[in-house]
């Protein structure tokens, strides 16, 4: 994860500076929520950068409390605790936006070209949460589903075989289904 998260930031970085109409002193610095580089150390950077504005990107496409929730909270938390009072923008969530559809409905084409025997299924396995998140208005699960739907209109063919399933149940709670564990043995 932290490899390509790295991989990711300087990426980005990359394409600010090769951009004519981008300002050049754009910083972009990874922060994780339960890891190193840690959200707190990326604040102290841009603090002592004295950065003027600020977007924070959370790379969970699809929102739960439990992830961009959790990291958007420990984010506005530190920046309060730390009297960090600068302009910024969360971007919450983007479960349909066209670049991230389009991009995964790429990878897939290619791939399913590449596939010899065209009798299989497409498994969509998304990070599973408990129910009850979900039944108190999470929108997690319905978010993978609009992508999942994006993605296959996106692919235009209705011939292709697909689940979504949900995949890291841990302890006794119902959690949302169906497993990947399960439907990976059903094939």
């Amino acid at each position: 994860l932290l490899v390509n998260s790295k991989l990711q930031a300087k990426g980005l970085k990359n394409l600010f500076s090769e951009r004519d109409n981008c300002q050049k002193n754009i910083i972009v610095e990874l922060a994780m929520r339960y890891g190193n580089p840690s959200i707190e150390s990326a604040l102290e950077k841009m603090a002592q950068d004295n950065v003027g504005k600020l977007v924070v990107l959370p790379l969970y496409p699809q929102f739960s409390a439990a992830t961009s929730g959790s990291s958007i909270n420990e984010w506005n938390d530190l920046c309060k605790k730390e009297s960090f009072n600068i302009k910024t923008k969360i971007i919450c969530c983007y479960p349909t936006e066209n670049n991230f559809v389009k991009s995964h409905a790429n990878l897939i084409k290619k791939t399913v070209q590449n596939v010899e025997n065209k009798n299989f299924k497409l498994l969509f396995s998304a990070h599973g949460l408990p129910e009850i998140k979900i039944k108190k208005g999470d929108p997690y699960q319905w978010q993978v589903e609009e992508t999942v739907k994006k993605i296959m209109i996106e692919l235009k063919d209705e011939n292709l075989d697909y689940t979504i399933s949900y995949q890291s149940r841990v302890g006794p709670l119902k959690w949302i289904g169906p497993s990947t564990d399960d439907e990976i043995i059903k094939y």
